[in-house]
C-alpha cells in the first residue's frame, strides 16, 4: 500500500519533485489585486481590500460580522477575549489540537481543561464534555460554573473542527446552555465546511478562522473573527484596532485593545482567493473520494466527513492499523519526497501544559497513535 500511495500522489500532482502536505494555489487575480494595493499606497491595516475581504467572508459564511486579523492565533485570542474569558478562568478544549488553541489561552492567563474527542468528528466530544462537568463542576448560587476542586470559574468551551470536519455542535451547544458556558468555535481549519447547512463558526457566539499559507485559502498570514451579532462585531473591530476612538486628528483609546488588524496587502490576496474557493472545494472533494477509493478494502481507514456535515476536507487523513504501520508509512513516504505527517502531539504532553486539568483522553491517545495526514493541496487535475 505504501508504494501504491506514493504512486497515486505523484499521479495526482504530476511531478517527481517534493510534494508538500498542503501548498497554496494562486490561479486567479492574486497578483493583480496585490499590485493594486501596492499602487494605492494603502498597504497596512487601512485600505479597501480589508473591508472587501470581510464582506466576502460575511456573505459566504452568513455570519453577522467578520473582523480580519493578522493571523489565526490573534483571531482566537480576540474571540475568547470578546467571549469574556478572563485571567484565571478555565476553558474546556481538546488535547488533540494545534498548539495555537492553547497558546491563545496561555497568553490570556487562562487555563485549558483537556477533554476527549469523538471518533466521529475528531473534535471535542459532547458526551465526554458533559461527563467531565457532571463529575467536576457545579453551578453556584449566581449560576456561574465552578470547578469543584480548584474553585475557578469555567467560562467557555472551545472545540476545534479538526482538519475541517465539523464537531457535533448541537450537542455541545446543549451542554453549554446547561452549564452556562460560552461556545467559541476554533474554526481555523474549516472555511468551506458546513454543519447541518450552517457554516462552521456561525453557531458559537464567536469563532476564529485562519488564512495561514497552508489553509484552504491564504492571505499569507491572516485570520478572521466571526461574530454572531452586529453589535458584538463592531466592538470586536474596535478592540482589534487598538480601541482608537475615531477623530479627525486626536489619539484617544477608550479601552485596552489589540493591534491585530489585517494589512491591506494580505486582504487583497484573500479577496482573490475567495473568488476561487468554490473551485478549491470541488477539487478537494474529488481528491477525498479518490483517496477513499484507494484505501477501500485495505487495512487503512480513510477519515470521512460526519454524516451530519459537509467538510472542506482541508487535510485528508487515514487511520493506520497500528503504530508500527503508521511509523513505516511516515518513513517511506517522506523518504520518497511525499510529505505525510502524524497528528499533533497531544497538548497535555507539552511542557507548558503538562499540569493542566484533564479528563479521560483514551480516544485522543488512540487517534494520536494511528492517524496520518496525506497531501491535500487542490489540483487542477481534479476538476
Amino acid at each position: 500500500m505504501n508504494k501504491k500511495l506514493i504512486s497515486f500522489v505523484r499521479d495526482v500532482y504530476q511531478t517527481n519533485d517534493f510534494i508538500p502536505l498542503h501548498a497554496p494555489t494562486f490561479s486567479g487575480n492574486e497578483k493583480a489585486y496585490v499590485t493594486d494595493a501596492i499602487d494605492s499606497t494603502f498597504v497596512s491595516s487601512v485600505g479597501k481590500y480589508v473591508e472587501d475581504f470581510e464582506q466576502h467572508i460575511e456573505a459566504y459564511t452568513g455570519t453577522a460580522k467578520a473582523v480580519a486579523t493578522v493571523n489565526g492565533t490573534a483571531a482566537l485570542h480576540t474571540a475568547m477575549h470578546m467571549a469574556g474569558v478572563k485571567p484565571g478562568d478555565l476553558v474546556i478544549t481538546q488535547a488533540l489540537t494545534f498548539v495555537a488553541t492553547c497558546n491563545a489561552l496561555y497568553h490570556m492567563g487562562a487555563h485549558p481543561i483537556f477533554v476527549d474527542v469523538s471518533k466521529v468528528s475528531l473534535g471535542l466530544c459532547p458526551v465526554a464534555t458533559e461527563a467531565y462537568l457532571e463529575k467536576n463542576a457545579k453551578l453556584n448560587s449566581d449560576g456561574v460554573c465552578i470547578h469543584k476542586s480548584t474553585g475557578q470559574r469555567i467560562n467557555a468551551v472551545v472545540p476545534m473542527h479538526t482538519f475541517g470536519h465539523p464537531v457535533e455542535l448541537d450537542e455541545l451547544l446543549a451542554v453549554c446552555m446547561k452549564w452556562k458556558l460560552i461556545l467559541v468555535e476554533d474554526a481555523a481549519e474549516s472555511l468551506g465546511s458546513f454543519y447541518k447547512g450552517k457554516h462552521t463558526g456561525t453557531i458559537g457566539d464567536f469563532s476564529a478562522i485562519s488564512f495561514n499559507g497552508n489553509k484552504i485559502i491564504t492571505t499569507g498570514g491572516g485570520g478572521m473573527v466571526l461574530c454572531s451579532n452586529l453589535e458584538a462585531g463592531n466592538h470586536t473591530r474596535h478592540v482589534t484596532t487598538t480601541a482608537k476612538v475615531p477623530h479627525p486628528y486626536e489619539f484617544y483609546h477608550d479601552e485596552p485593545g489589540f493591534n491585530y488588524r489585517l494589512p491591506n496587502l494580505n486582504a487583497a490576496l484573500g479577496c482573490a482567493q475567495m473568488e476561487v474557493l468554490p473551485t478549491f472545494l470541488k477539487q478537494k472533494r474529488v481528491l477525498a473520494e479518490q483517496y477513499k477509493t484507494l484505501f477501500s478494502g485495505s487495512h487503512f481507514q480513510f477519515v470521512v466527513e460526519p454524516e451530519y456535515a459537509q467538510s472542506n476536507y482541508w487535510l485528508n487523513a487515514i487511520i493506520c492499523p497500528d503504530t508500527d504501520s503508521r511509523n513505516v508509512l511516515l518513513k517511506e513516504t517522506n523518504e520518497q519526497g511525499v510529505m505525510t505527517r502524524p497528528i499533533w502531539q497531544l497538548m497535555h504532553r507539552l511542557p507548558m501544559f503538562k499540569n493542566a486539568l484533564k479528563g479521560d483522553l483514551t480516544v485522543s491517545e488512540w487517534i494520536e497513535a494511528h492517524l496520518i495526514n496525506l497531501p491535500s493541496s487542490p489540483s487542477m487535475l481534479l476538476q
